[in-house]
């Protein structure tokens, strides 16, 4: 077995590339892809919570900067236009903790919609982080894209994770394919 680091875009990430050549191993399961697709459901689970867990930090670094920033003699966290900017990234941080929630359930129980509720999971944080991590960049200014702040770092790990085990649209592509096979 060969392990090759792969460059990450979030180099707080270590991502690798496994190689196997001769390598002895013994077949997961009896031959049905409950295995794998227990492994998978569990991997967007993972990575869903990481993206969840992102997501919060990054609201909670922006309304601290909000009520700290003065813009006009007043906290840029008066103004309601910030004001509705930051609900908007509390509302998608807590569906995104939410859909993580119900594939970390159904992961514990067994059920059989697992692999369903997780990518359902990882679509929903893709996109919630991917904006959450916009609007952070934003409503921070100029500081949150120089290495002083941790805003950029917020960033990168909204791309790098939203391609991990799949990008939204590949996912959202597969429960389509699921729902119109049901029909």
């Amino acid at each position: 077995m060969t392990r090759t680091a792969t460059p990450a875009m979030d180099l707080t990430l270590r991502v690798a590339s496994l190689t196997f050549d001769g390598t002895p191993a013994r077949p997961l399961g009896e031959g049905s892809g409950d295995v794998i697709e227990a492994v998978h459901a569990h991997a967007l689970t993972a990575v869903s919570a990481i993206q969840a867990g992102t997501a919060s930090r990054a609201l909670d670094m922006t309304v601290e900067y909000a009520k700290q920033r003065v813009q006009f003699g007043r906290t840029i966290g008066s103004f309601q236009a910030i004001k509705h900017r930051l609900a908007d990234m509390h509302v998608q941080a807590e569906i995104a903790r939410t859909t993580t929630r119900a594939a970390a359930a159904a992961l514990a129980n067994g059920t059989g919609d697992r692999l369903e509720l997780a990518a359902l999971a990882k679509i929903t944080c893709s996109q919630a982080l991917e904006t959450i991590a916009a609007e952070t960049i934003q409503l921070h200014g100029g500081i949150a894209i120089t290495w002083e702040h941790d805003a950029h770092l917020v960033f990168k790990r909204a791309h790098a994770l939203g391609e991990l085990f799949g990008t939204a649209r590949e996912l959202r592509g597969g429960a389509e394919e699921t729902v119109l096979a049901a029909r």
